[in-house]
């Protein structure tokens, strides 16, 4: 439901939706990288059987996601892991923390997103939570097995699993229009006489509790979601 579509028209969605838009800002190791899948969780407190076990129990086109606290001191995940990612079915990683062995990640071909890559792993092994599978905390989010994530150029983003197609409806028409938009002011409409930018000027004086974006719903733009 992801093709053809980008985490910035899904992230419109969410606010047209009334979901709440839960991003990280992470990138991609392979540039144009795009994925999407169930979430699959994993704390990381130094040793790669997290992963391990997680893999025993995903399910094919799953996305793991780590947490790695953020943490800019270490890696966490290598090119082993990747390629057991691979071998397992999953159709991606989203790691909120390092990775290394990048070159290697690039040959395997399996789309990896991180905050960056560092070349020592972890140098610690810290007692592990006991609901180290249950659910992931990236950015200021938690996300479990009920969450899909979506990946690309612009960074990642978290959603209901129940509501993906709802989304992917409404970020088709998000795109739809937006391309519209942008056709038009190839051919000579400005975007300022497309969404009657004077009316709303006009519109604000009388009234200037007013907002951009519900004059933009009123008119059928898309700029802002």
């Amino acid at each position: 439901m992801f093709e053809g579509l980008t985490t910035a028209h899904v992230a419109d969605a969410c606010i047209r939706a009334g979901i709440p838009v839960r991003c990280a800002s992470v990138t991609g190791v392979v540039p144009g990288t795009r994925l999407a899948g169930r979430v699959l969780p994993a704390r990381h407190a130094g040793s790669v059987d997290v992963f391990l076990e997680a893999f025993e129990g995903a399910g094919p086109g799953d996305v793991l996601v780590v947490d790695n606290g953020g943490r800019t001191d270490e890696s966490c995940v290598g090119d082993l892991v990747v390629l057991e990612a691979q071998a397992a079915g999953l159709s991606g990683i989203v790691i909120w923390g390092l990775h290394r062995d990048t070159a290697d990640i690039r040959a395997i071909g399996l789309p990896v997103f991180s905050l960056g890559t560092i070349p020592t792993g972890p140098l610690r092994l810290d007692p592990r939570p006991k609901d180290a599978l249950d659910s992931a905390v990236v950015g200021e989010w938690t996300v479990d097995r009920q969450d899909a994530v979506f990946a690309d150029d612009d960074g990642a983003l978290f959603v209901p699993l129940d509501r993906v197609s709802e989304l992917s409806t409404l970020a088709l028409a998000i795109k739809t229009t937006e391309r519209r938009q942008a056709d038009l002011i190839r051919s000579g409409t400005s975007l300022r006489s497309q969404v009657s930018f004077d009316t709303f000027l006009a519109r604000r004086a009388e009234d200037p509790s007013l907002t951009f974006r519900n004059h933009l719903r009123t008119v059928g733009g898309a700029i802002e979601e």
